[in-house]
């Protein structure tokens, strides 16, 4: 029997190159991606195996909706091995719908918030395991992560 594959949240753009940069890890798994259908995402990602999402996510109840039919969908589908994101809206329904289905869920804190936590970390704060952040100072509002240092 084949391993479960890691499913990959990001929307484009910084959020999915902090992803990508998890490279030396990720590649050695079997991975399915989720982002935006963006030009970069499109070129990044190029060859690997990606479900597309739909944006704008905020304040767009339709993309949510819609959002959440992909989660579930890809999650009943793939049933991952665990969901890791570096945010930022789309994590929301793969996160609250991995959580139901006991599958562990990683977040990643992005580089450039260092006071303060995203919107989309404190949405997906009661889904997540394992939080990692990738800076020390990041510790100050998750204090259970686990410092990584900078992906970037």
């Amino acid at each position: 029997m084949p391993t479960a594959p890691v499913l990959l949240v990001a929307s484009s753009g910084g959020h999915l190159a902090q992803l990508w940069a998890l490279r030396p890890w990720w590649r050695e798994h079997r991975r399915i991606w989720v982002t935006f259908p963006t030009p970069d995402a499109l070129h990044l990602l190029a060859g690997e195996d990606v479900r597309h999402a739909h944006h704008p996510t905020t304040r767009n109840l339709a993309n949510l909706v819609r959002n959440t039919l992909l989660a579930v969908r890809t999650l009943a589908r793939t049933r991952p091995a665990a969901v890791v994101t570096t945010g930022a809206g789309v994590a929301l329904p793969f996160f609250v719908l991995a959580w139901l289905l006991r599958i562990p869920t990683v977040y990643v804190e992005v580089y450039d918030r260092i006071d303060t936590p995203t919107l989309t970390t404190r949405l997906c704060r009661p889904f997540t395991r394992l939080h990692l952040t990738q800076w020390e100072e990041q510790r100050a509002f998750l204090p259970t992560a686990i410092t990584v240092g900078p992906l970037l």
